[in-house]
């Protein structure tokens, strides 16, 4: 794998920004460079700055750098990684590139200016500094013309997806002169260092994901109106019902900006020769109007949908294509898309809409077929196999399945058959799979996938070394025990893998069941156990609704029991003589941090967002998490040091009591939820296997299990400093009667109850305490309120 520390942006615009934030957020040191302004802004007047001054000179770089800080969702982790961002000006500090590892083109999409920065670049260049160009389409090998060869090998395309941090999807484009070396050097490095998946492209215009993606998009427009629907319409069957994002096919538009998507639908029709498909990459009349009309999207306000205040509030209006007006919303509503919704699979969901007699299947048919056969017709031009093109369009567009899969999930046979009745060219090397005997593009075989390739045979898909699939080892009969809230997987080397699968991975009796049976096979048979998921979120937090109902019938005895449960098997884990590893990420909130908290080791993916989020439903942590933290924030503190002490539970009481929540792995160690010697694994497809290696190391390294401690506290005197601030809330208006209710049950337990301040209290003790609030508030009907909001609306209500 290449060794980048030092790395260079040229550009610092939104994309170029957004890329050197995500290099910082991984460490790199990285200097942001643009152009120098040619006029000085009203407020540098009025400070009696000049066009030579040096704040004025670095100004784009410095406000690309600013946008960071207030761009949504945010590119950074913490904001602290942005003072590993350096910024500067293409005239001042060019020089300086020849002092990094690695330099990112990201101005203009303008190969003249292209050819002429690289050409200027190689005048500071030295031999070892790789360059690349984050463009979206444009030739690679015409930006490197008139380069000499040496740099022309350490030269590629590497088209990050915006926005960077979150889009998995990296595409590699070699030149012709590129080495193979440093092209798997970068591969490894992008995977490896940040986080993503990495596709090598052919040099065709807008590569692979843009290529079919705009196709897509191309075919649903004219299929919009060609049938007389409306984008809303139109999104209720290219959303989630296809297996595509919820932002479906409009929303997406608005989002991507109209003038950026006719570029890069542009860029292809005027780089292919194809009459068809220069044909199919028409921009509609319908589009260039709505730019013209400065209908941009998302940026300008209004593009297919327009955000409006009435009187019951903001709403979202349509365009109406016919018109130009924009209407209240208005979904289809057929019987594919209900009978899609109550499929168990996403091929039965998609059988179930392309094959149904009705406008949404009649949709969904029209954009599949299309789509399926333009991809099939370009794959020899714009990648080496069907694996890369189905992995760019999930990593890059956030399909479910990529173009093939898709064609397997909805029957190749069946669907090749209706293609051919309608006069469809179905590509000869699809027929002729077909006619081998063949039905799928994907194999399995001895719990491997296998894919055909364009010479005939199956081969099998390799992934990445550190992937580990549990589906795939329980396909191959590594499932050890299971229910239907959990399962222990063998993951090889004596480790072992819990792995929650209950809905939305909540917390419940199976869950906990599991985690005793895990406890114990691990402690008898095992070196370690990892605990994870493979869906969406680690674990959302205890199942709400069973809580609700217990609650609502009285039924405070199960409700007891099934806290006390939680809380010994929390105990138990914590205890056990093998070490046992979290490895949460996405969602963590409530129980699945309490499920982390008490493990050696916590093995957080980069996009974990962690919190004890049970004061937004009314109660308190009732699994161990309040004592589990003050365990963290008081280890090594003298219970003498009074002074000390209080401020660590100051800062628990806000971190739970106003229910913070990381929006990062790195800012969860700003909460305490992970620890300085916790790891953090950029790529999430690395997440299992990283964690493994942890705890494989702890066994070798001759592990002991923690023993229980004494927890010194704050006591009552603490107890009046933590209910004195959450009084103050309650009179400024901050907070209600009712959440100063909880404020107060949550800090007698941090603080300990009603003892002297500083005594030291056993870690039963703070749990007895914990379990009797959470008793206490589940009991309020404002709690329970407070949890039936939560399950109807899916946020907090304030009451």
């Amino acid at each position: 794998m290449r060794r980048i520390q030092k790395a260079a942006v040229l550009g610092a615009g939104v994309m170029g920004a957004a890329i050197a934030g995500h290099l910082a957020n991984v460490g790199i040191k990285t200097l942001l460079l643009d152009i120098v302004p040619r006029d000085l802004t009203e407020k540098e007047k009025k400070a009696g700055l000049t066009l030579q001054d040096r704040v004025v000179r670095n100004r784009l770089a410095r406000s690309g750098k600013g946008r960071l800080f207030r761009e949504k969702p945010a590119p950074l982790y913490v904001k602290r990684a942005a003072e590993l961002i350096e910024v500067g000006n293409m005239e001042d500090d060019f020089h300086r590139l020849a002092d990094v590892d690695w330099v990112i083109e990201v101005v203009v999409e303008n190969l003249q200016i292209k050819q002429a920065l690289f050409q200027r670049l190689e005048k500071v260049w030295k031999p070892g500094i790789v360059v690349s160009s984050n463009t979206s389409g444009i030739s690679i090998n015409k930006m490197a013309e008139g380069c000499s060869e040496a740099f022309r090998k350490h030269f590629l395309g590497t088209h990050f997806f915006n926005p960077p941090r979150y889009m998995k999807l990296l595409e590699m484009i070699p030149n012709e002169k590129t080495d193979p070396d440093i092209l798997n050097e970068m591969k490894a490095f992008a995977e490896e260092t940040l986080g993503k998946g990495v596709v090598v492209c052919k040099d065709t215009p807008n590569f692979i994901a843009n290529r079919i993606g705009t196709y897509g998009l191309q075919v649903t427009l004219q299929a919009m109106e060609e049938m007389g629907l409306s984008p809303a319409e139109v999104d209720t069957v290219t959303g989630r019902a296809m297996g595509r994002p919820k932002s479906a096919t409009f929303r997406t538009l608005d989002l991507v900006g109209l003038d950026t998507y006719i570029h890069v639908a542009d860029n292809v029709r005027e780089n292919v020769n194809d009459p068809e498909e220069k044909e199919a990459f028409q921009v509609s009349p319908l589009l260039a109007e709505m730019v013209r009309n400065g209908w941009l999207g998302e940026k300008s306000g209004q593009g297919f949908y327009k955000r409006v205040k009435t009187e019951k509030g903001k709403e979202i209006l349509a365009l109406d294509p016919g018109t130009l007006s924009y209407e209240p919303r208005q979904k289809l509503k057929v019987p594919s898309l209900d009978a899609a919704r109550r499929a168990q699979s996403l091929p039965e969901k998609l059988q179930t809409l392309v094959y149904a007699d009705d406008p949404a299947g009649k949709l969904a048919w029209q954009i599949t077929k299309k789509v399926l056969i333009y991809s099939a017709r370009r794959l020899h031009e714009i990648a080496d196999d069907i694996v890369s093109v189905d992995r760019a369009m999930k990593w890059g567009f956030n399909w479910d399945l990529g173009p093939f899969e898709m064609w397997d999930a909805i029957g190749l046979e069946k669907s090749v058959r209706r293609m051919l009745e309608e006069g469809e060219a179905v590509p000869d090397w699809v027929q002729d799979l077909l006619a081998s005997g063949k039905n799928s593009f994907y194999q399995k075989q001895d719990g491997k996938t296998h894919v055909f390739s364009i010479g005939g045979k199956y081969g099998e898909v390799n992934g990445h070394e550190k992937e580990i699939s549990l589906a795939r080892l329980k396909e191959q009969g590594k499932k050890i025990a299971g229910n239907r809230g959990a399962s222990l997987i063998d993951l090889g080397d004596d480790i072992v893998c819990l792995e929650f699968h209950s809905p939305k991975q909540a917390i419940g009796p199976d869950i906990i069941m599991m985690m005793n049976k895990a406890i114990k096979e691990l402690s008898a048979n095992y070196r370690g156990m990892v605990i994870s998921a493979e869906a969406p979120n680690f674990c959302v937090g205890a199942n709400l609704m069973l809580m609700l109902m217990e609650a609502q019938d009285g039924n405070w005895p199960e409700i007891d029991l099934l806290v006390r449960q939680f809380q010994q098997t929390m105990g138990a884990l914590r205890t056990v003589d093998r070490p046992v590893v979290a490895a949460p990420y996405g969602m963590t909130l409530g129980g699945g941090v309490e499920v982390c908290l008490p493990c050696d080791r916590i093995q957080a993916a980069g996009e974990t967002y962690m919190g004890l989020v049970e004061v937004g439903v009314g109660l308190i942590p009732g699994g161990g998490g309040n004592k589990e933290m003050l365990l963290r924030v008081t280890e090594g503190v003298d219970p003498k040091d009074r002074a000390s002490l209080q401020p660590l539970v100051n800062q628990v009481f806000m971190t739970i009591g106003q229910a913070r929540v990381s929006t990062s792995g790195e800012e969860a160690r700003d909460y305490r939820f992970v620890r300085s010697y916790d790891g953090i694994t950029i790529n999430r497809d690395h997440l299992l296997y990283e964690a493994k290696q942890t705890a494989l190391g702890l066994y070798r390294a001759g592990y002991k299990a923690p023993r229980p401690r004494k927890i010194p506290v704050v006591g009552e005197t603490g107890y009046n400093v933590l209910k004195l601030g959450a009084y103050g809330m309650l009179k400024s208006g901050y907070i209600s009667e009712h959440d100063f209710k909880i404020a107060c049950k949550l800090a007698f337990v941090l603080a300990g109850g009603n003892v002297p301040e500083g005594t030291l209290v056993s870690e039963q003790y703070l749990l007895d305490l914990e379990r009797e609030a959470f008793l206490s508030l589940i009991g309020e009907p404002k709690t329970q309120q407070r949890m039936q909001y939560m399950l109807a609306k899916g946020k907090p209500l304030r009451n």
